[in-house]
């Protein structure tokens, strides 16, 4: 495992968390991903369901847990199903998880096969009432393909129809989105693996070079140091290209003059970090570039600000807004009248402030409950100005606390005058 595990008392504590949420009689099941097929006998590289792995720690295929918390029967209360290795897996794929590797990393007593989980599963649902069925309910989410999830709610739905269904993902959506210390923990270590990058390819600017050639500066570092890459697909933006918020071709050169926008995270332990920075390809900002980034720094400050335990997401974006509107009126951009007019600021800054961070990089979390302490968001207010070839955003991570946030990146060069001092250097 190239990554530093969290340990068997946080997953432990995890499926207490989860279980004791879940309604009498409800037997809860969890499925891991697919790996999933590209042509030929070629795959994409597997990437772990987050449910799971945050209850399990587990990041190998063909893996379900179910947890059944009211069972009379104490062993029933908590069954893991790993893919059974054996000599041939070993040699061609590598070994998989023993029952006691797997007992001794997820702290789940029963351990069984995967390709005994049907018969385990109909001696559970014959105590059981109701199954609890978990599914992708991110508001984002676009699904064009049937997971493996989807596939085996859907048996499970044909194999027990007299039995009622729970959804399980409100219930994750908030217990997932309180991170504990070791959660917070992991992610400082993806963000320290952020920094090494960032570091690096401020060596690497200037006029000419290409946006993937600090694409591939940043992969380097990521990998050589635990980390399977990316976060998430990188956007390294340069002059105009900055005004795409999804731009991810990265395939042209930095000219003298232009400002490069970076959103890059680094991936550690299935653990995601998620930073912007803009700096000058030539190491100076112009008085014009130096007015835009500066005004939306303030947002970004004022902005932190406002997370606090409490206050709803709505209204902090509403917040937010106002702090945006003050600054492109400061630079011209809107006019006093326009101002007053309902999301005016939106011409310059169409996108949200924040979301949730996590084992997803969108993660999951409820938008219509107060915000609690142990949240953890961005916060990246931009300002585009595709007439200028001019787009700027900047974004750190935010632990929320019972006090002041914690900004997961206040070490970072963020000023003008720390980031122009770093690319002298």
């Amino acid at each position: 495992m190239k990554y530093q595990q969290l340990s068997a008392s946080f997953y432990t504590g995890a499926r207490s968390r989860v279980s004791a949420q879940m309604p009498q009689g409800c037997a809860a099941v969890f499925f891991s991903n697919d790996i999933y097929p590209t042509s030929a006998d070629g795959t994409l590289p597997f990437k772990q369901a987050s449910d799971i792995f945050y209850l399990t720690g587990v990041d190998q295929e063909e893996t379900i847990l179910v947890l059944f918390p009211s069972s009379a029967q104490s062993g029933m209360r908590e069954i893991l199903f790993v893919r059974e290795t054996n000599e041939h897996i070993a040699v061609w794929e590598g070994a998989k998880l023993t029952k006691d590797q797997a007992r001794a990393q997820t702290g789940v007593q029963n351990i069984q096969w995967t390709s005994d989980f049907e018969k385990v599963m109909r001696i559970i649902m014959n105590e059981a009432e109701v199954m609890g069925l978990n599914d992708n309910a991110h508001t984002r989410a676009t699904i064009e393909v049937e997971t493996r999830e989807a596939r085996w709610n859907k048996k499970m739905r044909q194999d027990y129809p007299n039995h009622g269904v729970y959804r399980m993902a409100p219930i994750m959506h908030h217990v997932r989105a309180i991170k504990a210390d070791e959660e917070i923990d992991q992610l400082k270590r993806a963000i320290n693996l952020t920094r090494q990058g960032f570091e690096r390819v401020m060596k690497m600017v200037k006029p000419g070079v290409l946006e993937y050639e600090l694409e591939a500066e940043y992969l380097h570092e990521f990998v050589k140091n635990g980390s399977r890459g990316f976060a998430y697909t990188p956007i390294i933006a340069s002059g105009a290209n900055a005004c795409v918020l999804h731009y991810i071709a990265n395939d042209l050169p930095c000219k003298d003059g232009d400002l490069l926008l970076m959103d890059v995270g680094a991936e550690y332990g299935n653990y995601n970090a998620d930073m912007t920075r803009c700096i000058p390809v030539n190491g100076k900002f112009s008085p014009r570039q130096k007015d835009v980034y500066n005004a939306v720094l303030r947002v970004m400050e004022g902005a932190k600000q406002l997370l606090r335990p409490g206050v709803m997401m709505a209204d902090y974006h509403t917040e937010v807004g106002k702090l945006m509107t003050v600054e492109l009126v400061g630079l011209g951009l809107l006019t006093t009248e326009e101002s007053q007019q309902p999301q005016a600021y939106k011409k310059y800054f169409m996108h949200g402030t924040s979301h949730f961070l996590g084992l997803d990089v969108h993660d999951v979390g409820d938008w219509n409950i107060p915000i609690e302490a142990g949240n953890v968001f961005t916060v990246e207010p931009g300002i585009y100005i595709p007439e200028e070839s001019l787009g700027i955003r900047i974004e750190n991570n935010i632990v929320i606390t019972n006090g002041e946030p914690l900004d997961l990146f206040a070490d970072f060069p963020t000023t003008v005058e720390e980031i122009e001092a770093m690319m002298s250097n």
